[in-house]
């Protein structure tokens, strides 16, 4: 006889704002629960959105539930390589502790050492060998220091292809990917280039990504600095006005960066450990949520070569994003799936669907959620 199993979906539902309803699933033998009860289970989790923790899931941190940072602290074991630009988010972390020791560092196991330049792939050997000598590490992270900037396409792919294969062959640890660090270059240096491969790639596989670089690149009001570096000047002008916390140093940059980092991280472990925004039984829209779905504006706007286009669903729905040109013909697919309710964010290279370059020109993009359709204008200038 067929019986009814109510299950509270966590893992399999991690989503930019990852929303989390109470669902029926049919339970047709103890095989198929008991592979369900797994998928909450596993240690490490099985994940079925990408995860992108950027300067928006930094005003987060404020309303993660205390329990979930002990939690964190028991249950999460780090292998973290990195060098001085990645040593923010341990200050980041520090800072916080110092505030108040709900926060204290979980277990870090850091090597100096980060993901260098041009294909290299040295710290691969390391991460598998610690792996397989300590088992209990479940979180692996590897931050840049100058070496996405001077990267190449081809590199940048034996990087995530390096990644993606440690994923594969270490199924029950959570691997973070990273952007590298603001230089200063702006939207029309290699820098950007890169670091919106590197979210290209998280978005379209699912895949957990520290946004190193746009974490940097707002402060607190969401006010976006395009040319800004690594030093943070913004961060300068906005702890001259606002009361910000100090550190003893800050590698590279001000302390608020480093201060927001850490902020992000916690954000990014609690979603992972399970932490979501959950749904009353008789209300399928949080308080928190718009009353329908909307599509913004695209920024930057005019762009070259990339744009990031965002947008917030209401509800769990089938989302398909759409390019074309300004006579009305499709250019391209930009993303074709089911989402959960919350932010969403999708770049766009300016190529069209066999990766030819499109011209300057107008450009539209559409949002079709379930049978509503929203669309926007941008400009593209080469």
């Amino acid at each position: 006889m067929l019986k009814e199993v109510k299950l509270l979906s966590v893992r399999n539902l991690i989503t930019k704002h990852h929303i989390i309803t109470k669902h029926t699933v049919t339970r047709f033998t103890g095989v198929l629960c008991f592979f369900l009860l797994l998928i909450l289970l596993v240690p490490g989790g099985l994940q079925a959105e990408a995860l992108i923790v950027d300067h928006q899931s930094v005003a987060a941190f404020d309303s993660i539930p205390t329990s979930f940072f002990g939690d964190i602290r028991t249950n999460r074991n780090f292998y973290y390589g990195h060098t001085s630009h990645g040593s923010q988010i341990m200050t980041g972390i520090s800072m916080l502790a110092g505030e108040d020791a709900l926060y204290s560092s979980p277990t870090f196991y850091e090597i100096n050492d980060d993901l260098g330049h041009l294909g290299d792939i040295s710290w691969v050997s390391p991460t598998r060998a610690y792996l397989d000598s300590h088992s209990e590490c479940n979180v692996v992270m590897w931050s840049w220091c100058g070496g996405a900037s001077d990267n190449t396409e081809t590199g940048i792919n034996t990087y995530l292809n390096a990644m993606a294969a440690l994923e594969s062959d270490y199924p029950t640890v959570t691997f973070v990917y990273m952007t590298g660090h603001l230089d200063g270059t702006g939207p029309s240096g290699n820098l950007y280039l890169r670091n919106n491969q590197i979210r290209d790639y998280c978005i379209n596989n699912d895949k957990i990504l520290f946004d190193f670089a746009d974490i940097e690149s707002y402060d607190p009001d969401g006010t976006w600095y395009p040319d800004e570096s690594d030093v943070c000047n913004w961060c300068a002008d906005w702890c001259a006005i606002h009361d910000c916390p100090y550190c003893g140093s800050c590698a590279h940059s001000h302390c608020f960066n480093c201060y927001q980092k850490g902020k992000a991280f916690w954000y990014m472990m609690a979603v992972i450990e399970g932490w979501s925004l959950v749904l009353s039984v008789d209300d399928d829209t949080p308080s928190n949520m718009p009353e329908k779905s909307s599509l913004r504006q695209n920024y930057p706007n005019p762009f070259n070569p990339s744009t990031q286009i965002s947008f917030a669903l209401s509800r769990s729905s089938a989302v398909k994003l759409e390019v074309f040109n300004s006579v009305g013909q499709k250019v391209r697919v930009l993303f074709e799936k089911h989402l959960g309710s919350g932010e969403h964010i999708v770049s766009w290279d300016g190529r069209d669907q066999d990766g030819e370059q499109m011209g300057s020109g107008v450009y539209f993009y559409r949002l079709q959620v379930g049978d509503s359709v929203q669309s926007k204008k941008m400009i593209l200038l080469q």
